[in-house]
């Protein structure tokens, strides 16, 4: 072991007098179980500091919502399904399936669209999407 001198005030060593006699111990032995002990706490919350983080948590995330699997599974499949579907500018969203479940795509630019009857806009066309 190494020798190491402290200079400590007159309450912490009333403390350290009184614990040692206590648990029957050296001062030395008190000192290195306690900054052991100190050691493990350092990181540690407190039991205040996980209290307002789970506050805070709780404000952040909201309430929890009290559904079942199975409509849990439904709003999956729906998200995945909207995912699959493309984004704003694909043909499957501008177009669609229609309800029967044909393909109501405009096909090849310049066939005529099944909704409107007016030709679709080929690519580059100037006057695509004017009136």
């Amino acid at each position: 072991m190494i020798k190491v001198t402290f200079t400590l005030d007159a309450d912490t060593v009333d403390s350290l007098d009184r614990v040692a006699s206590r648990l029957s111990m050296p001062k030395s032995q008190v000192v290195r179980e306690a900054i052991r002990l100190y050691g493990e706490q350092i990181g540690r919350l407190t039991e205040e500091e996980k209290c307002r983080l789970l506050r805070v948590f709780d404000e952040v995330t909201g309430p929890v919502p009290d559904r079942g699997r199975v409509a849990v599974e439904a709003e999956l499949a729906e998200i995945r399904r909207a995912r699959r579907a493309g984004g704003r500018r694909s043909p499957q969203v501008l177009w669609g399936r229609t309800e029967r479940g044909g393909d109501d795509s405009p096909g090849k630019p310049g066939d005529p669209d099944p909704r409107s009857g007016e030709p679709t806009p080929r690519r580059g066309d100037p006057e695509a999407g004017r009136p």
